[in-house]
């Protein structure tokens, strides 16, 4: 379990520290501009196959179950995880799907989310809804094993840990818009104010 928790952390330490700004910055100094609109493309390809060692790990670990979550409860977790799916699906399109991928900046556009900020939609109620969908996907499956447990916990920190630094990605891009946005949107729960920036808090 814990080489779990500390293999998902690895992984997602060296997502994050792809994804920011100086490692763009230096792969776009040693290998050129041109280079850069492969970048987010091979930043998706390079994070999806980096995880299998994960799952492998994940699999071949020895487990145990934690807990199973009875009928009618186990029922209605499965819909919530189908919502959360759902979550994801719309938030993905409603985002610019290709340049997510990469494919975008391929084709010859560098810009990013098509310089606006989304304010609209499921953005309305949560600044950041593929984490929110994401945690909410992980944490209510209704069977618990110590493996899946140690996944989930890592994944959690990633996740807002990454929230985080994203936040300052987009405070960078939008300044006075964002931080106007952020002071009446949550970050990650929908519905409670204690997620909200504060007026005058900073990045």
């Amino acid at each position: 379990m814990f080489w779990i928790l500390l293999t998902v952390l690895g992984w997602g330490f060296l997502h994050s520290l792809l994804a920011s700004l100086p490692a763009k910055d230096f792969f776009r100094r040693r290998l050129g501009a041109g280079f850069m609109r492969f970048y987010r493309l091979a930043y998706n390809l390079f994070a999806g196959f980096s995880f299998l060692p994960v799952l492998a790990l994940t699999a071949l670990t020895p487990d145990r179950q934690l807990y199973l979550v009875p009928l009618p409860w186990s029922g209605l977790m499965a819909f919530g995880m189908l919502l959360a799916v759902a979550a994801m699906v719309a938030g993905f399109l409603q985002s610019d799907p290709w340049e997510f991928l990469g494919l975008r900046q391929v084709a010859g556009s560098l810009s990013v989310r098509g310089g606006e900020l989304i304010v609209t939609g499921l953005y309305r109620h949560v600044r950041h809804p593929l984490y929110t969908a994401g945690l909410a996907f992980i944490w209510l499956m209704p069977i618990m094993t110590a493996n899946v447990l140690a996944v989930n916990v890592a994944l959690t920190i990633y996740i807002v840990v990454g929230a985080y630094l994203e936040e300052r990605k987009l405070l960078g891009e939008f300044g006075q818009a964002y931080t106007d946005y952020s002071t009446v949107t949550p970050m990650l729960i929908p519905f409670l104010k204690w997620n909200k920036r504060r007026p005058g808090a900073s990045g």
